[in-house]
């Protein structure tokens, strides 16, 4: 059985679509952030970084998103939520390196300034440039990386949950989906797939 470390609003959401799109056998815990439970030393115990998500499994602690979307695709094979070439299993692994890695930074700039700097004037600045950063990364999904209907054509992967998830942040980062037909479009379709909306009523709850 694995579990699912996780708090609502938070790039976990893609790793819990994963799970439920496998058919796994999975639990959760909410971790609450406005107790600051992420930095508690039972949960540090756990995932060292104060972070979530985490995946407990049977051989051991995961954390990273990409990481863990992997594995999840490929602990599930019958699921087929990651292709079998490793070129293309590649390129899947490009697409979200750069959901982790880039966009994902841009949208913590809105809030996280004090990881980069210590002025108040520093942080109203990164956070003004949010509405740009991120508009500028889904630009560039919409225009070259996002195939349609899904991320890598006409197969879904472990891409789109991650795509969808953070898709969700960009009304909260000034960035207009309606600019964004393609991207618009995938989030539609996310929304109407049963394990999605499974796992958005399981983070509610």
């Amino acid at each position: 059985m694995l579990k699912l470390y996780f708090a609502p609003g938070t790039c976990a959401l893609a790793s819990h679509i994963a799970l439920a799109e496998a058919g796994a056998p999975y639990t959760t815990e909410k971790i609450d952030f406005k107790t600051n439970q992420q930095n508690s030393p039972e949960y540090l115990k756990i995932n060292p970084k104060g972070r979530v998500p985490t995946l407990v499994t049977d051989r051991g602690v995961l954390t990273e998103t990409p990481a863990m979307l992997a594995y999840i695709a490929q602990t599930f094979p019958q699921a087929k939520l990651a292709p079998d070439d490793a070129f293309e299993f590649a390129r899947l692994q490009a697409f979200n390196s750069y959901l982790c890695s880039t966009v994902h930074i841009c949208h913590a700039h809105k809030m996280r300034g004090a990881r980069w700097a210590t002025q108040e004037t520093s942080f109203a600045d990164m956070k003004a440039m949010v509405p740009k950063t991120m508009g500028a990364c889904f630009n560039l999904i919409e225009r070259d990386m996002l195939k349609g209907p899904w991320v890598m054509g006409e197969n879904y992967t472990v891409g789109d949950a991650y795509l969808y998830t953070l898709t969700l942040w960009l009304d909260g980062d000034g960035v207009d989906i309606a600019t964004l037909p393609k991207v618009k479009a995938h989030r539609a379709a996310m929304e109407s797939r049963p394990a999605v909306q499974k796992v958005l009523a399981e983070q509610k709850a």
